[in-house]
């Protein structure tokens, strides 16, 4: 449970979403918005949209927001933004592989943004390819070890069709093709399994392990880069030891 998932379990630990709730809600609306531009406003139909929509009410975003959104998206509403989507990989302190996901109306300036992130926290932005070879989109569901044990986690999962179950001081990391990551999510939630975290995102092949120091560094980058109001999604494949990570948290 490196890199993607460590950042999560960080950012729970110091309370950082709830605390930003109102960046989270401007990003997935971009989402939502974007996606029902290019798939329609069908939320059975299309399957990003149907995404975006199931994280927005995770995060408890009120109704009427989502179907503004949509609306949005579709033409319906009035003043419908020109996002483009675009994709920067560079490297982090030690030589960590990272990929930035960005919705932006401004190329110049989030490029301009994102470089300075990288270089002032010990990395730099790279070519297209560089790194992004190295991860695969999977779905990804966190679920705290005290909801169920590890024997019947791992059975009910692999029979809802996830792909591989990682153990973790605390927690268990359902993994799952982005296809059926929505099934074997229906499958906990029908079971009162409440994940503490859900997604389809990017995961790495590998890890690199970091020392304190570099970790310290890794942390503030991913934390800037989210910040950042361009940015959608940001991935790393760190490893971090989990002594360090609680003293960093």
């Amino acid at each position: 449970m490196s890199g993607h998932s460590k950042w999560s379990t960080i950012k729970r630990k110091k309370g950082a979403i709830d605390s930003k709730r109102g960046k989270i809600f401007s990003k997935i609306i971009k989402e939502i918005t974007l996606a029902a531009k290019l798939g329609g406003g069908d939320i059975e139909g299309n399957a990003r949209l149907r995404q975006a929509v199931e994280a927005a009410k995770e995060e408890n975003m009120p109704k009427d927001n989502i179907e503004r959104a949509i609306k949005k998206g579709t033409g319906g509403g009035e003043g419908a933004d020109n996002y483009e989507e675009v994709t920067y990989e560079g490297y982090g302190p030690g030589g960590v592989a990272v990929l930035v996901e960005v919705m932006t109306d401004n190329k110049n300036r989030t490029v301009a943004e994102i470089r300075h992130i990288f270089s002032k926290h010990g990395g730099n932005l790279g070519e297209n390819g560089c790194v992004s070879w190295i991860f695969t989109k999977k779905g990804s569901i966190v679920i705290d070890k005290k909801e169920i044990d590890e024997d019947k986690l791992m059975e009910l999962a692999l029979d809802a069709g996830a792909e591989d179950v990682k153990s973790e001081e605390g927690e268990y990391e359902v993994i799952t093709s982005p296809i059926s990551f929505a099934e074997v999510k229906k499958i906990f939630d029908n079971k009162g399994i409440k994940p503490l975290a859900a997604h389809i995102g990017m995961i790495p092949s590998t890890t690199v392990k970091l020392e304190a120091n570099k970790a310290e560094q890794m942390l503030k980058m991913m934390e800037k880069l989210e910040d950042n109001d361009d940015v959608q999604n940001a991935y790393a494949n760190f490893d971090i030891d989990e002594a360090i990570m609680e003293k960093l948290s």
